[in-house]
């Protein structure tokens, strides 16, 4: 199971990220568990100024913007 935290405020973008990390993870067949991380102290911790931000088991991937369906689906087989 991969164990993925989506970073920020709970913005529209961030929510359309979660949701899009589950679309591709159900896509290919991959268990997740989706945790969301509104803190900002915990958020900044990872190294996060820009958000939303994507840590697949304990690495971030991803910080800016709304991901790729590509490049989460990378992240997520890897």
């Amino acid at each position: 199971m991969k164990d993925v935290k989506v970073l920020g405020p709970g913005c529209r973008r961030c929510t359309t990220t979660a949701e899009m990390v589950q679309a591709e993870a159900t896509r290919l067949g991959v268990a997740v568990h989706i945790e969301k991380v509104t803190d900002y102290a915990a958020i900044a911790g990872y190294g996060i100024a820009s958000t939303p931000g994507i840590v697949v088991d304990g690495k971030v991937v991803h910080a800016g913007g709304v991901p790729r369906a590509e490049d989460i689906a990378r992240w997520l087989a890897n």
